[in-house]
């Protein structure tokens, strides 16, 4: 099946800055792609040209072939967008927030209330149809920010870290959410500060630093190739900083990160051998990598040196 969204070649500068710098992007119907990357790396930018809000510099965004620039009033009804800024109108009710929404778009939905019904059983927000947003907890308001973003019925859905702030609860009710418009064919391309929920939810991921893809795939692929297949942790207290920077130095071409008063170096099983005899003497443990190490890998060297991964 052919990919619903297709970038290819995106920039963006401010000034001399390139925010986004030759960006390739496909997803398709019935996946969720995790957008992912250091604050800074160009997703927000990223997202505001794909739903057309930012009008990129050079290259193409196509929606199902056709191009987003010379289609810009047809394809608005394909795109959802759910910012993670709460931009609810909290003088209307909740059922009003979404009728009002769906008026912005032409042609008219046929049978709106209809729709509207739906959305509220959906997303659990009958009981509050004739209340102010206000008055709803955040995981509420959240789940109104996202039902309204899809009220025209959009084929692509943007989510902007859509569980920022929100308790654990209201974070698994929200992932419930994204499963369930996937399973009804929804494309969503996701952004997160999340590991956990990046992993849960995501098929495929891109993973941006400066405004490049350093990294794509799903996530076990994503972190063998980037990282390795273990970290080594060792206590700061138990280990001279400059022996261990030298080693990691030579031995992976990668500093290694600390965390409080742990450092943490991401290993492949080889580089694990030749830690395990060079520290021998030292206290350490070794578990499976993460896209929380992926993050602080970046923080260190926002460039890796691997080639991207695909």
């Amino acid at each position: 099946m052919a990919d619903i969204l297709v970038a290819r070649g995106l920039v963006k500068a401010y000034g001399a800055k390139r925010v986004v710098d030759g960006l390739d992007l496909d997803l398709g119907a019935g996946s969720v792609l995790g957008l992912l990357g250091p604050n800074g790396a160009g997703k927000t930018t990223t997202l505001r040209m794909l739903y057309g809000f930012t009008e990129p510099d050079a290259g193409e965004i196509r929606y199902d072939g056709k191009l987003l620039s010379a289609n810009r009033d047809e394809l608005k009804g394909w795109i959802g967008v759910c910012t993670q800024h709460d931009t609810l109108d909290h003088d209307f009710s909740v059922e009003q927030n979404l009728r009002v929404y769906a008026s912005y778009f032409r042609p008219r939905l046929a049978d709106l209330n209809k729709r509207i019904d739906e959305l509220l059983d959906i997303f659990g927000l009958r009981e509050f149809a004739k209340q102010p947003p206000r008055s709803l907890s955040g995981g509420y308001q959240r789940r109104l920010m996202i039902a309204r973003s899809i009220v025209q019925q959009p084929r692509v859905l943007f989510l902007d870290e859509p569980t920022t702030g929100l308790d654990p609860a209201a974070r698994v009710d929200v992932w419930r959410l994204v499963s369930t418009l996937r399973a009804q064919g929804m494309a969503i391309v996701l952004t997160t500060h999340y590991m956990d929920e990046a992993e849960r939810l995501s098929d495929a991921i891109t993973v941006l630093a400066r405004g490049k893809a350093v990294a794509r795939g799903t996530p076990r692929e994503i972190l063998g190739e980037v990282l390795g297949e273990h970290v080594a942790v060792l206590e700061v207290a138990d280990v001279s900083e400059a022996t261990l920077r030298a080693w990691s130095q030579t031995h992976t071409g990668n500093a290694p990160a600390r965390v409080l008063d742990e450092w943490q170096i991401p290993l492949t099983a080889n580089q694990l051998a030749a830690f395990s005899e060079a520290f021998a003497h030292t206290r350490f443990t070794v578990r499976q990598p993460t896209l929380d190490d992926l993050f602080l890998r970046l923080a260190v060297d926002p460039a890796p040196a691997t080639e991207e991964v695909r």
